[in-house]
């Protein structure tokens, strides 16, 4: 019957999207609220809120949340982004009430009991500490702040020590209260799943929600700079970033296929280039990450401590030669290849139906057909890809560098100097 969606009275959106051939089912509430909707006082709170929703209600312990949704074979399970937060299960057919009730259950009746409270903080504090300890989750905070700095976009999702301590139960109801109103909550589900059956539970479980508005957004501001860490790792972690289309951008779908053809597989120019041409690294790749009003293109790769600048010519030099000569046609081809399969793919899992359905609906208003999305992407021509290289090419890049010790700062500056348009297209001439 394909996708499907009702809006009930007080704004809430229900999705879904039967899927004849599984025996399961994937449910979940998206809510459009993350980290960047927080105040500076409230750094890290939507994560710890997120952590707090499973530690026990009025009516269930949370051994008592855990041992419900296994009993019938089910999961349960949270994340926090910067934009959303989702609460999500997989159950077998049939078992989607089950999962709903609890939901609704940690959702509106979480007691915030102190004695948990202090002991999830502890959690986190120690994930916290397992990022310091991971070069790679180091190095994307860093980036992630040298691209946004001041802003909420910038800060660590998990927050820091010292704000994650000082957030109260009081304040994780007054977000909840503020940012979690019904028409920023999006139920979506796919699998085994009866689309009026579905709206029916939602609405007597939310239905009662009062409407009303989440506030203002603060618009994202991508500023670009250097980032180094001296603290000491195996190899150097080398980040480098640009500004790139946000998903509502025309020109999303050019960057996604920009992105895989120069990072995105072993065929891209990069792991051709400086893997198994050079030798510099065992992996690089690049990524492309948006949300509805900026983005960031992405290459990561970590190395040898006396290879990083080496690296960081090659990859200006492989951005420059698209900027000159734009992309190939057989690499053109085979990165929108890549791209649509992914597509495909990840959507005959109803988990990333799920999710997709709910995203869509946030972020368009509206489901973007199948059909719709290939023709995006087989839109994107050489031509297009060319201008947004050389349009990436001339912001100011995010480099963020972790692992070479006091070569770092000196490092990140060298890459960041072999990145701007210029240089990089002087590098290509001599290449």
């Amino acid at each position: 019957m394909g996708s499907q969606v009702t809006t009930l009275a007080n704004g809430i959106r229900v999705a879904s999207h039967q899927m004849p051939e599984v025996e399961t089912v994937s449910l979940g509430l998206w809510v459009g609220s993350g980290a960047r909707h927080e105040q500076a006082h409230e750094h890290g709170l939507s994560h710890l809120l997120e952590h707090m929703a499973f530690k026990g209600t009025s009516s269930r312990s949370a051994r008592k949340i855990a041992e419900e949704i296994e009993e019938i074979g089910g999961e349960l399970n949270a994340a926090t982004g910067l934009d959303s937060t989702a609460y999500f299960a997989r159950v077998l057919k049939g078992d989607d009430n089950v999962a709903l009730t609890l939901l609704a259950d940690i959702l509106l009746d979480s007691s915030y009991d102190a004695a948990e409270l202090d002991k999830e903080r502890e959690v986190i504090l120690q994930e916290i500490a397992g990022t310091r300890d991971s070069p790679d989750d180091l190095a994307y905070e860093m980036l992630q702040e040298t691209a946004y700095p001041g802003q909420a976009l910038g800060r660590p999702i998990l927050g820091t020590p010292e704000s994650v301590k000082a957030i109260t139960a009081a304040d994780l109801r007054g977000f909840m209260g503020r940012a979690y109103r019904p028409g920023s909550m999006v139920f979506s589900a796919a699998g085994a799943i009866d689309h009026e059956k579905w709206v029916r539970h939602v609405e007597a479980l939310f239905g009662g929600l009062t409407a009303g508005s989440q506030g203002e957004e603060v618009p994202a501001r991508y500023v670009g700079g250097l980032a180094a860490s001296e603290k000491p790792f195996e190899q150097s972690h080398l980040l480098m970033g640009f500004e790139a289309p946000s998903f509502l951008d025309s020109d999303y779908y050019t960057a996604q296929v920009f992105s895989g053809l120069f990072g995105g597989g072993m065929s891209s120019r990069l792991f051709q280039e400086v893997r198994e041409r050079r030798g510099l690294c065992y992996a690089i790749y690049s990524s492309m990450w948006a949300l509805k009003d900026t983005g960031m293109l992405a290459v990561h790769a970590a190395t040898g401590p006396g290879m990083v600048e080496d690296l960081a010519r090659v990859v200006a030099v492989e951005f420059a030669d698209i900027v000159e000569s734009g992309p190939s046609v057989p690499e053109l081809q085979r990165a929108k290849a890549q791209l649509k399969a992914g597509l495909l793919m990840a959507l005959e899992s109803s988990s990333v139906r799920a999710e997709q359905m709910a995203r869509h609906l946030m972020a368009h208003g509206r489901f973007v057909p199948v059909a719709e999305l290939m023709d995006k992407v087989n839109e994107v021509n050489a031509k297009s890809v060319q201008e947004l290289a050389a349009r990436i090419l001339k912001t100011k890049p995010s480099i963020a560098l972790v692992g070479s010790g006091r070569r770092s700062a000196k490092q990140a500056k060298t890459a960041a100097a072999a990145l701007t348009a210029e240089a990089a297209a002087k590098a290509a001439a001599r290449a």
